[in-house]
């Protein structure tokens, strides 16, 4: 509770500091300094260099002369380049600052919503003639959250608070609760059960003598250590200290657990959710081909590339000398004239123009040395060039083969316009650019019926290469029993020849490629055809899955998840968090989501496990993450070592703390039985309390070092973490055990206490006890795989508590009230009678389980017994 308090004093203590930065709002009587808290819509704000956008608004003015700005928006989409923002033309021109309350304008604005990527609004200034009217769109507006990256801008607010695009997008995240917790919830639910039933017993012997309800209270107190509550607390540490084993592993440098509590589920993962571009592959692109129908140029021909469009330019020159007449170029006759094939230099020359005039890298120079160009490759763009009016645009298309070898694709073609036809275009894309219903269609449509009869200039092809080690890492996955699932927003070609070179796929599997389907009859018989496949690899796109999904949702996941391999390409960000949700539904097992972008948080948010990777696109999805890596490469070790120590330590912790619970109130329910079914406590307060804490807690707690075999052996034998996912370490048929065991041993030390010590029986608290602290000492030997010198520390750290204790706290360990008389006097401590008769019952209690112990190790040892062999 105070931890949770605290944390929620420092988040008040961080909203106010956000809350209460100062921006400048311009009035009629100049500028006024406002807290971000009192910005209301309508506000004129005038936001600096470096400077965080408070709210959303549209931008009006800025201090750069072209009329436009850079925002850095990482912390909003988690995309690291800058965005170009240009300002309302009609405000921009204006000759002053103050000249804006001069004019009588107003912004409409559509209705606050999520999608971050659109905008529809008109700007109209009513006081000219005729009145102006401006579309705005989503290049006009400045986004909460933002970084103004160039200059300083001047916007009117027209949302706030709630309404921001920002804050609609944050969803609440939900509390993940691990596996291993659900199972130790579950048994502690039966010992709750056994709590009663064991208390009722006891009262049902008793006879119901006298106030029977007041007895069945007495005993519900006195075996209320049935209950573990200490395991809470053993767990919880339990758990910050894997965290903090993971952060200082010197071999996955740059981890971060951002939720402690549930290391676990690392060490419990059946499907691993992928994303592709950044996670598997570097997100670098490195351009690779350039294709002109018969002519193919690669990385190692780029210079001839480079001679050739010398040639032309230095033709062009010529020819402009020639002609004289300036800026227009000769091939202004070329659309009407027959087409002549041109020689491959010219080709070039077109191609290369067209590259350069349509793209979205924007040099920004700044005032200080150096120039930082932050570049963009758009698959999909448009570009006016003014000196001929010709309208270049690249569009991405299947270009198959390229896309076989692993290349990102795009085909750029041009048109050359007359005036008119330039004038209609540009008339019609306004009209639709103002249109506040479905905008983005009617745009849409404009532009495609200037894209007819185009030119086909070239092909491009552009490698996205593999991560260091995918390809090992994903092996070890597969031979862990980890499914695969490949989510990308990909093409269909490139999708599968990644799937291939990542070997997700192995070589001598089968891929089927699951065709378009767009209604229920198609997707039964693609099914059908998809059932008779064995052993194979499945390929499907997001519409088709959309599909199978809404007609066929329990066979589809059915057939899927026996596929060794899933690729999912052109998927959404909704989508990917879909599947997750369903595979989870479906299967019941553990997911896992694993990405690098913006568009992955949705995903890893819905995943039992998220892992984000801080990658090229920012560190959205890493902090949204439950933990974050810096490369694909980590997660071998992750789940492998960490996950899979975490989830046997805390399952061996989990079931001491309730061995310790039992043995104590087996002992207690001996005692009471012998005595006539007595509700007497065997055991003073303090007693109890030193048990679960002082005397066993440093030895039980040690559990959390142990390990079955060395990391680089669970490295090197992935197959060991096929076993966890069977959850045989916490089981209730090891939990049926682990009850045996306490009964056997809590009835031997307390049955040996009364035998033994007839004459003495003031004694026997201190006999029982002692043989109860070092019982449970040797039990936590005997659970040990490997020796960690500090679980030797804290076993005789607490043999020594325990004896200093019996020295000096003696008055406890007598029977009953200390006014009775019942002291423990230190000379029947020391003698030898006392001595032999403890470590004959501890050797009863232990021994029979340690023989036991070492035959199953001999007739049936687990795997990794055989490997540490």
């Amino acid at each position: 509770m105070t931890r949770e308090a605290i944390d929620e004093f420092r988040r008040f203590q961080r909203d106010k500091e956000v809350n209460s930065q100062l921006y400048s709002k311009l009035t009629v009587r100049g500028k006024v300094q406002v807290k971000s808290s009192d910005i209301q819509v309508g506000d004129l704000i005038i936001v600096e260099k470096n400077q965080r956008i408070p709210s959303d608004m549209v931008f009006l003015r800025t201090s750069e002369k072209a009329g436009s700005c850079f925002i850095r928006t990482d912390q909003l989409d988690g995309e690291t380049d800058w965005k170009l923002k240009v300002a309302v033309s009609c405000t921009q021109r204006l000759p002053a600052l103050g000249d804006l309350f001069s004019i009588s304008a107003y912004v409409y604005a559509q209705k606050p919503q999520m999608d971050i990527h659109s905008f529809e609004g008109t700007f109209t200034r009513e006081d000219s003639d005729p009145p102006v009217h401006e579309s705005l769109s989503i290049e006009n507006t400045l986004w909460a959250s933002t970084v103004v990256a160039s200059g300083t801008v001047i916007g009117v607010v027209i949302y706030t608070g709630k309404e921001t695009r920002s804050v609609m997008n944050t969803s609440n995240p939900k509390n993940k609760v691990g596996l291993l917790d659900l199972e130790l919830n579950r048994l502690t639910k039966a010992l709750f059960l056994a709590l009663v039933a064991l208390s009722v017993v006891m009262v049902t012997l008793q006879g119901f003598v006298g106030p029977w309800y007041r007895n069945l209270f007495r005993f519900l107190l006195l075996f209320s250590y049935i209950i573990p509550i200490s395991l809470r607390v053993n767990l919880d540490m339990g758990k910050a200290v894997y965290g903090w084993m993971m952060m200082k592993d010197e071999n996955i440098p740059g981890t971060v657990v951002r939720t402690s509590t549930i290391p676990e589920e690392l060490g419990r993962l059946v499907y691993l959710l992928t994303d592709k571009t950044g996670t598997l592959t570097q997100n670098e692109m490195v351009f690779k081909r350039l294709h002109l129908g018969t002519v193919s140029y690669g990385a190692d021909t780029m210079d001839e590339i480079q001679s050739h469009v010398r040639d032309s330019y230095s033709q062009m020159q010529s020819q402009a000398g020639g002609n004289n007449t300036g800026s227009t170029p000769p091939r202004k006759a070329q659309s009407s004239a027959p087409k002549v094939r041109k020689s491959v230099s010219s080709r070039i020359h077109e191609a290369v123009k067209a590259i350069v005039l349509c793209h979205n890298v924007t040099p920004v120079y700044e005032s200080r040395a150096g120039v930082t160009g932050e570049t963009e490759f758009a698959e999909a763009d448009q570009d006016f060039s003014d000196e001929n009016r010709t309208y270049q645009a690249s569009s991405p298309d299947e270009c198959g083969n390229m896309a076989r070898e692993g290349l990102r694709t795009l085909v750029v073609a041009k048109k050359a316009l007359t005036e008119e036809q330039y004038q209609d275009f540009e008339s019609r894309y306004t009209q639709a650019k103002l249109s506040m219903h479905d905008r983005s269609l009617k745009v849409a449509a404009v532009v495609e019926s200037l894209e007819r009869e185009m030119e086909l200039l070239c092909l491009t092809g552009v490698e996205d290469q593999l991560q260091a080690d995918v390809r090992p890492t994903l092996e070890m996955l597969r031979n862990a029993g980890i499914k695969i699932w490949m989510l990308t927003g990909d093409k269909l070609e490139t999708a599968t020849c990644i799937a291939k070179s990542s070997h997700l796929v192995s070589r001598t599997q089968d891929i089927h490629i699951f065709r378009q389907v767009t209604n229920r009859g198609e997707a039964h018989l693609e099914l059908n055809a998809f059932r008779r496949k064995h052993d194979c690899a499945l390929v499907i796109s997001g519409d088709s899955l959309e599909v199978c999904l809404k007609y066929y949702e329990h066979e589809f996941v059915e057939l899927a998840c026996q596929c060794p391999a899933v690729v999912c390409c052109r998927c959404s960000p909704t989508q990917k968090a879909h599947i997750v949700t369903l595979l989870q539904q479906h299967t019941g097992r553990r997911t896992c989501a694993i990405g690098d972008g913006g568009n992955d948080v949705s995903m890893i948010q819905a995943a039992d496990c998220g892992i984000g990777i801080e990658g090229k696109e920012g560190k959205q999805a890493s902090l949204a993450a439950d933990f974050s890596i810096r490369q694909f490469r980590h997660i071998g070790r992750l789940l492998m070592v960490h996950g899979r120590n975490s989830y046997k330590r805390s399952a061996a912790l989990g079931q001491f703390v309730m061995h310790r619970g039992l043995i104590i109130s087996t002992m207690q329910a001996v005692f009471s039985s012998v005595f006539y079914f007595a509700s007497v406590p065997l055991y003073q307060g303090f007693l109890m309390v030193g048990y679960a804490t002082i005397y066993t807690m440093f030895p039980v707690f040690s559990l959390v070092l142990d390990q079955d075999v060395k990391p680089e052996m669970a490295m090197l034998y992935p197959e060991l973490y096929k076993d966890l996912t069977k959850g045989r370490s916490l089981s209730f048929k090891t939990f049926l055990i682990w009850v045996l065991i306490s009964i056997y041993q809590g009835g031997i030390l307390m049955y040996g206490a009364l035998v033994l010590f007839e004459s003495e029986f003031v004694h026997v608290v201190a006999i029982s006890f002692t043989a109860l602290i070092l019982t449970e000492l040797l039990m936590v030997a005997l659970t040990v795989r490997t020796w960690h010198w500090l679980m030797v520390v804290a076993e005789f750290l607490s043999l020594g508590c325990y004896v200093s204790s019996l020295a000096f706290l003696n008055e406890y360990f007598g029977i009953g009230r200390v006014s009775f008389g019942a002291f423990l006097d230190v000379a029947f401590i020391t003698t030898v009678a006392f001595l032999w008769k403890v470590s004959a019952i501890t050797v009863v209690s232990c021994l029979p389980l340690y023989v036991l112990k070492y035959l199953r190790r001999k007739l049936s040892p687990p795997s990794y017994c055989k490997l540490a062999s």
